[in-house]
């Protein structure tokens, strides 16, 4: 029953005849003493009158007036902070899929874990959200346009292949350039729904080598702030990762600086994954977090079924006290 405001709080006008109330009552108890004690026979009173109930008596009265309060708080529309899902928001999920998340430092493998991870990440996802997938190597792939349709992406994902080379800043571009697509398709009166990219990679840009290139990480991070689509990024992988490349053990460590800084121009958040748990337990937190947004809802009902019981309850005790109604 906690508040954050009233919707109609021109009802607390009420509490004007709620006030009326109390004071027609109190005045009614001293006119009907003062009878008593004008026209009766004290000593005779004493003896045939029953045992006076006191202050109990007032119980019903009190518990009537309780619930015209309460009440009258239900009347005002009382609101409340809640987390509610998010009914409309598009979210676009970029995957790595270059040579080196076949690196088994990661149980089973980088890319495994990295599909099962997304997979329930895509699953747990609220209704409202429509969710894309893009791969990214030495280019970007669309795989899905955004969508309601979780099965769509979770087959999509499964199908994920691994290619050559890092094109970090290719998938960004793809990922706007796609929000930018569907947005302008269902955006309507109320604008385009929020959007936001999350990016999982293990590995440092490697075409073009520049990440402040015109096709390069860094810019395309400052045009996805500049288009409203914070990136949260994802570094995935351990710093003892390696992969046989033509028969060469190559090592393929993860690059946390870029990402990290890729989440900072962007004005999204960075996260570090270094096991298929915490990659799990990072999905879990963003899936929360696009999920589900804070509102201030109707938060009415709890006043008025208060209201209603206490009434209810200073009925019956005027009943059990009094034989009779308040």
């Amino acid at each position: 029953m906690s508040l954050t405001g009233f919707t109609a709080p021109w009802w607390f006008l009420l509490l004007i005849v709620v006030a009326g109330v109390v004071v027609a009552y109190v005045l009614v108890q001293r006119s009907r003493r003062r009878r008593v004690l004008r026209f009766a026979n004290l000593e005779l009173l004493d003896r045939v009158a029953p045992r006076a109930q006191g202050w109990i008596r007032h119980v019903p009265a009190v518990l009537l007036v309780l619930s015209m309060l309460v009440l009258t708080v239900a009347l005002a529309g009382p609101t409340a902070q809640q987390r509610v899902p998010r009914n409309r928001a598009t979210v676009m999920l970029v995957i790595d899929v270059s040579l080196s998340m076949k690196a088994t430092d990661v149980a089973p493998s980088r890319l495994k874990a990295a599909q099962d991870a997304a997979k329930q990440f895509a699953q747990n996802m609220t209704p409202g959200i429509n969710l894309g997938l893009i791969s990214f190597a030495g280019t970007a792939t669309v795989l899905v346009n955004p969508t309601t349709d979780r099965a769509g992406v979770s087959t999509a994902i499964d199908n994920l292949r691994l290619s050559e080379s890092t094109a970090t800043g290719e998938g960004i571009y793809a990922a706007i350039q796609s929000i930018q697509n569907f947005s302008a398709v269902v955006g309507g009166a109320e604008g385009p729904p929020p959007a936001r990219i999350v990016l999982m990679s293990d590995g440092k840009q490697t075409v073009p080598q520049d990440l402040s290139a015109p096709r390069g990480a860094y810019t395309a991070a400052q045009s996805a702030k500049q288009s409203k689509m914070p990136i949260s990024s994802i570094s995935f992988g351990t710093e003892e990762g390696s992969v046989d490349i033509e028969g060469k053990r190559e090592p393929v460590k993860v690059d946390d600086a870029s990402l990290r800084e890729i989440a900072h121009l962007s004005g999204g958040e960075f996260y570090k994954a270094a096991s298929a748990d915490q990659l799990k337990r990072v999905y879990a937190d963003l899936g929360e977090q696009i999920g589900y947004e804070t509102k201030d809802a109707d938060a009415s009902k709890p006043w008025l079924v208060a209201g209603t019981l206490i009434l209810m309850i200073g009925a019956g005790t005027a009943l059990l006290f009094g034989q009779r109604l308040p």
